[in-house]
């Protein structure tokens, strides 16, 4: 059956039900229909004085076209820790509709291991993206307006940084003109778009802890430099309270359900390879709450998602991690290691050897920020036995156990043995969590470390004008943010077409960028893009509705 078919043959409970099993008062339930809420926490202050659970999180080794099956683990394995006693609910991001309809489909699991309602999630959801694009154009708009009314703020037409956002995959508006048609339209300037889940307000709205520092992270946005070239923000242009107020109903976390009908807070969906990649902090943190362990997945594979998860969303919210899961595939390090898409079905034993140099990279650099580390091998129909022990082999040699799961065909069935592992080491390992870097470490040595410890690269360059960036950066008092680099998930280097576990090459940081609001300063590098296109085929192409008036296609 296709995943959109098993999701909605899905036996779901009211969501009133699935929120009464992790006690969440119906006075702090907003149902959106009869089976997702958000979650109210006005309504339950009580929360915040109880114990923190156990964090589980699921990365992954680099993609591959092949697939790895980070969000779908992340499922069977929450559904799986539930199947043994233990009370767990899982923490994802919203899919964006910019991926949906374009190259990846949706970004709900798969198989037997879904969240429902599969449908609304990769859709409109509860309308927090729109939120999000609305509140980003809204500062958008009152720039422009501000420079038509006689701008005060003394802003420079030319170094305005902030710019639109729609969450949806469209090449043509990378680079656009506004303001033409006459002197009542504004004044013509170059601006664009990026795609919304790139937007700083998705990452402010996914960092904030609360609805102040939710204002109070809005108004550090940086928008644009005087003729004098001091920074404007938000703030200065009153757009804060405005943008807060639309932002209010997105700041609560989404409540829905698994198939097997155990609890799922999915909220927020910042990109891992130009943002954080990670589900909300209040998410996060109420489901610490409310439950003995909570499972969450960081976008991509480790070098970015779970790297950006411990040295970002970690460090600001206080979070201690105990154990990761390191998703891989039989066919991913397949590839890793040469082999073409279409002769994957194949056994060959000496290109896993070859490929499975990108797992013990990740492996290792997950067991550096001191964390425990388990493997978990999503297994596939034509996976030989011989290739599965060969994996299981390898890592055994790292002191690092591999459990084969079927959580796509079997459910939480397919992946008990990997909730009895990961419940193992949550007994019997204390996790020694480190950052990879401390504050005060310079932002250029930040960036180095990520790329040579994280990475593997043997060289890190920048033009001069990089450097003098950082440089102001850290004299305007910026110094102690964290990097988030944007870097292609295809590789640990900065070209897509290097697999495995590359070593002896350079990374080259083309730009850095500062988020304030956030709290960050991005670097790029490659040719990494905020604003993706569609493919010669989209996936939009396949997606309608059946003569039921049931929506069909997603996947």
């Amino acid at each position: 059956m296709k995943d959109i078919e098993i999701a909605r043959a899905a036996d779901m409970k009211p969501i009133a039900r699935i929120a009464q099993n992790l006690e969440i008062p119906e006075d702090a339930l907003e149902p959106y229909g009869r089976f997702k809420a958000k979650v109210n926490l006005d309504e339950m202050p009580e929360v915040n004085s109880r114990p923190h659970g156990k964090l589980i999180l699921v990365t992954a080794v680099s993609p591959t076209p092949a697939g790895e099956g980070k969000t779908t683990t992340t499922v069977g394995l929450g559904d799986a820790l539930n199947r043994i006693g233990l009370k767990t609910t899982i923490c994802l991001r919203e899919p964006s509709l910019g991926p949906c309809f374009g190259m990846k489909g949706g970004a709900a699991g798969g198989g037997y291991a879904q969240v429902v309602p599969m449908e609304d999630i990769n859709l409109h959801f509860t309308g927090d993206l729109h939120a999000i694009t609305a509140a980003h154009n809204l500062l958008s708009a009152m720039i422009d307006n501000h420079i038509y009314w006689g701008n005060a703020e003394n802003i420079d037409q030319r170094r305005i940084v902030w710019r639109r956002v729609v969450d949806i995959n469209d090449r043509s508006l990378r680079s656009i003109t506004t303001g033409l048609g006459g002197v009542s339209n504004g004044y013509p300037s170059e601006s664009g778009y990026d795609i919304t889940v790139a937007s700083e307000v998705m990452a402010v709205l996914c960092l904030a802890e609360n609805l102040q520092d939710l204002q109070d992270r809005l108004g550090r946005l940086l928008i644009a430099y005087r003729k004098d070239k001091t920074p404007v923000y938000c703030r200065d242009l009153k757009a804060d309270g405005a943008m807060t107020a639309l932002l209010k109903d997105a700041f609560r976390p989404n409540l829905v359900q698994t198939l097997e009908n155990n609890p799922a807070f999915i909220h927020g969906g910042p990109f891992a390879n130009i943002a954080h990649g990670c589900n909300s902090v209040i998410a996060t943190k109420t489901a610490l709450r409310l439950s003995d362990n909570v499972v969450t997945e960081a976008g991509f594979g480790a070098d970015l998602g779970a790297e950006k998860f411990f040295n970002i969303k970690c460090r600001q919210a206080g979070l201690t991690p105990n154990a990761v899961v390191v998703v891989a595939t039989v066919r991913a390090l397949k590839m890793h290691g040469g082999v073409a898409k279409n002769a994957l079905t194949e056994e060959n034993i000496d290109a896993l050897e070859k490929g499975m140099s990108n797992l013990e990279r990740h492996v290792k650099n997950c067991q550096s920020y001191g964390v425990p580390v388990i493997v978990a091998i999503n297994r596939y129909g034509p996976d030989t036995d011989q290739e599965i022990a060969s994996i299981m082999q390898r890592m055994e040699k790292l002191g690092v156990k591999a459990v084969p799961c079927t959580h796509w065909a079997n459910g939480s069935k397919g992946t008990e043995q990997l909730a009895t592992s990961v419940s193992e080491i949550l007994q019997t390992t204390e996790a020694d969590f480190k950052h990879l870097y401390e504050d005060d470490l310079g932002l250029w040595k930040k960036i180095r470390r990520i790329c040579k410890k994280i990475y593997g690269a043997s060289k890190v360059t920048c033009d001069q004008s990089v450097k003098d960036q950082l440089k102001a950066y850290e004299e305007q008092g910026y110094g102690h943010l964290s990097v988030c680099m944007a870097k292609t998930p295809y590789s640990f280097s900065t070209d897509p077409s290097l697999l495995g576990a590359p070593t002896d090459y350079s990374i080259h940081v083309r730009a850095v960028r500062l988020s304030a609001g956030a709290g960050f300063i991005v670097a790029l590098t490659g040719d990494i893009m905020v604003m993706p296109g569609l493919p010669r085929h989209p996936a939009a192409e396949t997606i309608g509705l059946d003569e039921n008036g049931q929506v069909e296609g997603l996947f």
